[in-house]
């Protein structure tokens, strides 16, 4: 296929947290907001005046100095980000947006808040949500109630965002817009022959987590437009389609990874992924717009963190209904190594997807930043061989 229009340019500027175009909005007099994780609505943090940006550690290899805060045994990925924020990495953030989610996140922003001069940056706030580990009408309840007086309030109290309904009801409108944009290039992932690959997306969909939204919503209209006439290869370079889910992974080189090894990843449930983040927000009749808010990142959440059957059961329900809406031949599922939530969620993930579902699954566990990726290559690549083989003999038995 051709190359995709800005692409070049979008990996250039996830090279780094504070690329040019976080520089941009900073020099716009924008707030810069830090954030984590999915349950620290990102629509807030783009309020008018400000702009989110979710944290990564890109080119972060060997997190020693976190390692003496923090124990070896942690996730790479908090450990990394504390890394990053120890080299003076997000010293360009005006606070941190922080979610009493999973306990290595946690703690490195926890570092962030206490850690004298950790950001050299006067005006830097912490300031942490509690969210519920239930979905339910009282957990609305709580979570709307965090979401005012931990972000709302934060945000008016120190940087003087505007925070009425009227200025939410803007950040959904723009937002909602960005998410179709980013949908209708991802359905492009849906064709019998795709003409978007699994890592193109991915840089695509990144950019808009880590970039001022304001400053890519015409190149994500051009990539839209560019898609209409693209055409796939005559021979696709796969041999299998797959769902990636699991944990965190902000590494668009572990994309390309999978797919060089004849994998092409058509759907992504995972952290950092589209699947639930690019969901169109419905404000609903008698719904204040931050009740709406709090009830779509809630109830559209797939965090391993709940832990009841029915909602077990539904993140599986989720990944074969994704699978069967993108036509992909197997699963792969990911955690890092000492990630809390996704080491049982995948175990469990592999063994109920291909039991209930006739689903295949290729179980990783992985580093936050890929260095055994010889390893990986042969697990990704023995992985397509059975599923290739397995759609060969189906094929031959009909």
């Amino acid at each position: 296929m051709r190359d995709l229009k800005h692409l070049i340019y979008f990996e250039d500027l996830l090279q780094e947290a504070n690329n040019d175009l976080v520089r941009q909005g900073k020099k716009d007099g924008k707030t810069v907001l830090g954030y984590t994780c999915y349950f620290m609505p990102e629509v807030l943090l783009d309020l008018p005046g400000a702009f989110s940006v979710r944290l990564r550690a890109p080119k972060c290899t060997s997190p020693d100095m976190s390692t003496y805060y923090m124990s070896g045994r942690t996730c790479h990925y908090g450990r990394s980000l504390l890394e990053r924020a120890l080299e003076g990495g997000y010293n360009f953030l005006d606070a941190q947006l922080a979610t009493e989610t999973c306990t290595v996140t946690c703690r490195f922003q926890e570092h962030l808040d206490y850690m004298d001069d950790i950001i050299q940056n006067v005006d830097f706030k912490v300031s942490f949500t509690d969210v519920p580990f239930k979905k339910n009408e009282n957990s609305i309840d709580h979570y709307e109630k965090q979401l005012q007086e931990k972000v709302l309030d934060f945000l008016n109290e120190n940087y003087n965002i505007d925070t009425s309904d009227e200025a939410l009801l803007k950040a959904i409108e723009e937002h909602n817009e960005i998410c179709r944009i980013v949908r209708e290039i991802g359905d492009y992932r849906k064709l019998d022959k795709p003409t978007i690959t699994g890592y193109e997306f991915f840089v695509i969909n990144l950019i808009t987590m880590t970039c001022p939204k304001y400053l890519i919503k015409d190149k994500l209209l051009d990539i839209l437009e560019d898609l209409k006439t693209r055409e796939p290869d005559d021979k696709p370079n796969y041999k299998i389609k797959v769902v990636m889910a699991g944990a965190e992974n902000d590494d668009p080189d572990f994309i390309n990874l999978i797919e060089s090894c004849g994998a092409l990843v058509v759907a992504d449930r995972f952290c950092y992924g589209s699947a639930e983040s690019r969901q169109h927000i419905e404000v609903r009749e008698g719904e204040t717009p931050l009740r709406a808010i709090a009830r779509h990142y809630l109830m559209t959440n797939q965090c391993a963190r709940f832990m009841d059957q029915k909602e077990m059961r539904s993140r599986k329900q989720r990944i074969a209904d994704l699978a069967k809406e993108y036509k992909a031949d197997g699963v792969i599922v990911i955690s890092n190594k000492f990630c809390e939530y996704w080491s049982y969620e995948r175990t469990v993930t592999s063994i109920i997807l291909p039991r209930d579902y006739e689903l295949p699954v290729c179980s990783i566990e992985k580093e936050y930043i890929n260095t055994a990726s010889g390893q990986l290559r042969t697990r990704f690549q023995a992985f397509v061989e059975s599923v290739e083989l397995k759609k060969l003999q189906g094929g031959a038995q009909k």
